[in-house]
């Protein structure tokens, strides 16, 4: 692996230990997977904030680093709103630990802006072609497949150490022959909306790590792309997927079809919204924001609530960024009783443990709640989340 003279000095801690960590960790990953060299990335976006996922010792190893990031940099989602933890029946320690987490993340320069959805974000842009070491598996997907820039999906100490030298190992997805599809997805039914994270649920569980090409019958939305890809970021490890006619390189690219290939029926749609575990009476707890909301879904939402009042816990997860940008679809969705959560979720907070069962419209969080929270969890599009938060 070529390093210049510059990164070697680093390398031999000439630049300070928390670079000569930073670059060790690049170094290490690109020999492992066979990187000619270090290339220049735009932005990071990191993992590893939550006090519920990275405890006491996350804490001690980002506490321990000095130096400033040297690319715009931002995290993922908190244990808690970082305003108003109060609201979600946060421990006081654990508020008191995830502030300093993010106290520590703000002292190397990195924004405080926690969110799952960093191509929202104003000044935060990725464009087609641009590399990046962004680590939160369903923005991987979005920016490798809806953007068509180019990351890998990085873990916490990774898209950190890249920040901090601003470089990342040129291998995986960094390559162009990295990026070609290895399955065909021919899908034989309309679809809409959270369908989208429904065909996401099942193409991940079955492609793992591969590259799928669907075949659709219409064309998908960047909403309903973001629901596709951050499914089956979750059920399987897909960091990116090629659309025809939709996304920017199958555009760009006429793809050969793979030779491996799968159908998907609409009765396989219908099964992940039929599925039943425990008593569907039992769910006290609706979340909508897997990955964080945009304005356009914030909207739709504060449309079907209003006049209307909720009469289960609702969160509305997404970035204070967007919040804050829309106050009035903020206090319309408030009005009904429904909370505007930021900087969380309801995969790393805490706070979601303590329900009996939950409902989502996420392919995402009906992967990860019940395994990383223990709530049973079911699926309905938006229209049936509201439909069950308001019921008598």
């Amino acid at each position: 692996m070529y390093l210049t003279k510059e990164e070697e000095a680093m390398l031999d801690g000439e630049e300070g230990e928390t670079l000569q960590k930073a670059i060790e960790i690049l170094v290490a990953l690109g020999e492992i997977y066979g990187a000619d060299r270090l290339i220049p990335v735009k932005s990071a976006q990191i993992a590893g904030v939550s006090y519920k996922t990275i405890g006491d010792a996350g804490l001690e190893w980002i506490s321990d680093l000095h130096g400033k990031v040297k690319i715009p940099s931002v995290l993922n989602p908190a244990g808690m709103d970082l305003h108003d933890w109060k609201k979600m029946d946060i421990d006081p320690e654990f508020a008191y630990k995830q502030q300093k987490i993010i106290e520590a993340y703000e002292k190397l320069g990195i924004s405080p802006k926690c969110t799952c959805t960093p191509y929202y974000l104003e000044g935060f842009n990725a464009s087609y072609g641009d590399h990046l070491a962004w680590s939160e598996s369903s923005a991987v997907s979005y920016a490798n497949s809806v953007i068509g820039a180019r990351t890998n999906r990085e873990g916490g100490p990774s898209a950190l150490s890249a920040a901090l030298v601003g470089k990342t190992a040129n291998y995986g997805y960094h390559l162009d022959e990295m990026r070609k599809p290895t399955v065909w997805v021919k899908v034989e039914c309309e679809l809409e909306g959270s369908d989208y994270g429904a065909l996401g649920y099942i193409v991940g569980k079955i492609v793992g790590n591969g590259v799928p090409l669907f075949t659709l019958q219409g064309k998908p939305d960047n909403e309903e792309l973001k629901f596709l890809g951050a499914a089956m970021a979750a059920s399987g490890a897909v960091a990116l997927y090629h659309v025809e006619d939709v996304t920017p390189e199958a555009r760009n690219n006429k793809f050969i079809k793979p030779d491996e290939k799968m159908f998907i029926e609409k009765s396989q749609i219908r099964e992940i919204y039929e599925r039943v575990g425990s008593d569907i009476n039992d769910v006290d707890i609706i979340t909508v924001g897997c990955p964080h909301c945009s304005a356009a879904e914030l909207s739709l939402i504060a449309e079907l609530l209003e006049d209307k009042t909720v009469n289960k816990e609702v969160w509305i997860c997404t970035s204070r960024e967007v919040a804050n940008n829309h106050p009035e679809l903020v206090r319309s969705i408030e009005k009904s009783g429904a909370k505007v959560v930021c900087d969380t979720c309801m995969v790393v907070s805490p706070a979601t443990e303590k329900f009996r069962a939950m409902m989502v419209n996420s392919g995402k969080a009906l992967t990860y709640v019940p395994s990383m929270c223990g709530v049973p969890t079911y699926f309905g599009n938006i229209y049936k989340c509201i439909r069950e938060a308001v019921k008598e």
